[in-house]
């Protein structure tokens, strides 16, 4: 058996790990690598493989970072099927298409700025191309098969497996792989994202007992998150300072799957405990609406939290007024708030979206908060925030950062490294050798060492290695 690392090693996008047995080829997600040129260049680049050699594809959950990719792999000629649970499914038939109309977008605006831009011409070879057209995402929707939690899954001969729940998003998934060989079964375990424990809405990651090999994140594995209580403390004096004393407007990134669903917990929730008071809250994210709707038709996943609050929401008046905006003219309206306002809007690392919209018209003004709840890969222009620069370059402008930049980590929809090493304590045994990957190399690296300290076999891959087992 080879595995190779084609993404998401010593970085934290772009997840991606082919598995070779002499038998199958599969892939374990098909991620797209995030945050500046040298992503770019990476999602631009033909895949290291055939793609109509691949027999399937498993998916943990629909991040882009996981699942972006999967409509190039279909238009490079891959034909099978890609397996993920429900309502990683559902999430993808909003994800996909909207990743697409992103690409699209975004290569009219380029050859837009580079047909504007004077002095040398441009050739025709070089205009820009979307990575990947809608009716290439709506192809790969085709491919998808919808597979309960827990449920044993034959997509060949020699494999088996099962998606168990990681606690990070709506369908989230840690995936069990067993594969037979001739004279013995190897058990693979690709951890996927994993959720914080004790967290509202979703269930805490599923505790796996046994393993051959093991993949596991580690975006967090240098760090350990504020507890809940002191984060929420952190969220409430920043917007009542932001919208009551600056008489500004709080804009925050969000992932449109996940975080946003769970900044609205909170302000329901907090609103309900008397924290806040008549607070105008807009989701300006076409996706993250749909993905609301979507998480409320998969209840069945809350945790015992989460149905609470929303049994008492759906017999109490809230006293909060919340808008989602669809249409591009209801987002430019929100240009003319100057204050008083919460802007959520995707993309949650400011690198597309509308979101790069509302930070030109409210990053120059001091009244106001950029919340950054979430993390920020290298060279977005969300870690340009957090790092602290002076200016942003957005479309062209250089708008300057007047506004205060707000970052509380505690928000995290992934595990830090006490609860990491908390799940890997799970397993009855080591074991045969555990690869630490979906972290920057510092954060994996620290990881590792603790893990080294349990009397693990560890290693932190490089991107594009193979190994052989």
């Amino acid at each position: 058996m080879k595995i190779t690392f084609l993404g998401a090693a010593q970085q934290v996008t772009g997840s991606c790990y082919l598995i070779e047995t002499g038998e199958v080829k599969f892939l374990v997600d098909c991620g797209m690598f995030q945050g500046g040129t040298q992503a770019d260049r990476h999602n631009a680049e033909p895949f290291r493989f055939v793609p109509k050699d691949i027999a399937f594809v498993l998916l943990t959950h629909a991040h882009i970072d996981h699942s972006g990719l999967l409509p190039k792999l279909v238009a490079a000629g891959f034909d099978g099927p890609t397996y993920t649970t429900t309502a990683t499914a559902d999430l993808l038939q909003v994800m996909l298409p909207d990743s697409a109309h992103i690409q699209e977008i975004e290569a009219e605006r380029e050859n837009r700025r580079r047909e504007d831009k004077p002095g040398k011409k441009h050739k025709h070879s070089e205009k820009a191309v979307p990575l990947y057209s809608m009716a290439d995402a709506v192809a790969s929707l085709r491919k998808l098969v919808p597979i309960s939690y827990d449920t044993q899954l034959d997509p060949h001969p020699t494999v088996k497996c099962r998606f168990r729940d990681a606690g990070h998003i709506l369908g989230s998934a840690i995936v069990e792989v067993w594969l037979k060989g001739k004279n013995k079964e190897t058990k693979l375990v690709f951890s996927g994202d994993l959720g914080q424990p004790d967290r509202p809405i979703l269930r805490d990651p599923t505790a796996i007992e046994e393993a051959d090999i093991l993949l596991v994140e580690s975006t967090y594995g240098n760090r350990q998150h504020k507890d809940l209580s002191a984060t929420l403390e952190e969220f409430v004096h920043a917007i009542n300072d932001t919208l009551l004393r600056k008489k500004g407007n709080v804009i925050i990134p969000s992932f449109a799957v996940g975080r946003t669903q769970e900044i609205l917990y909170f302000l329901y929730d907090l609103t309900r405990q008397g924290r806040f008071k008549d607070l105008k809250v807009y989701v300006d994210s076409p996706m993250a609406t749909k993905a609301t709707d979507i998480t409320f038709r998969h209840m069945e996943m809350f945790d015992e939290e989460a149905k609470k609050l929303t049994a008492w929401q759906a017999h109490n008046h809230v006293p909060l007024d919340l808008t989602f905006t669809g249409s591009a003219d209801e987002s430019i309206a929100l240009n003319s708030i100057h204050s008083g306002a919460i802007i959520i809007s995707a993309s949650g690392m400011c690198d597309a979206g509308r979101i790069k919209f509302h930070l030109i018209n409210n990053l120059g003004k001091s009244q106001n908060t950029i919340l950054i709840t979430g993390f920020q890969a290298e060279n977005t222009l969300g870690r340009r925030l957090v790092d602290g620069a002076k200016t942003a370059r957005i479309y062209g402008k250089d708008i300057p950062v007047r506004a205060q930049i707000y970052t509380i980590g505690g928000f995290s929809a992934h595990a830090d490294q006490p609860a990491l090493l908390g799940w890997l304590k799970q397993f009855r045994h080591p074991p045969m050798h555990t690869f630490v990957i979906h972290g920057e190399t510092h954060a994996a690296q620290a990881l590792a060492d603790k893990i080294r300290e349990m009397d693990w076999e560890v290693t932190v891959p490089n991107l594009g290695e193979s190994v052989i087992f």
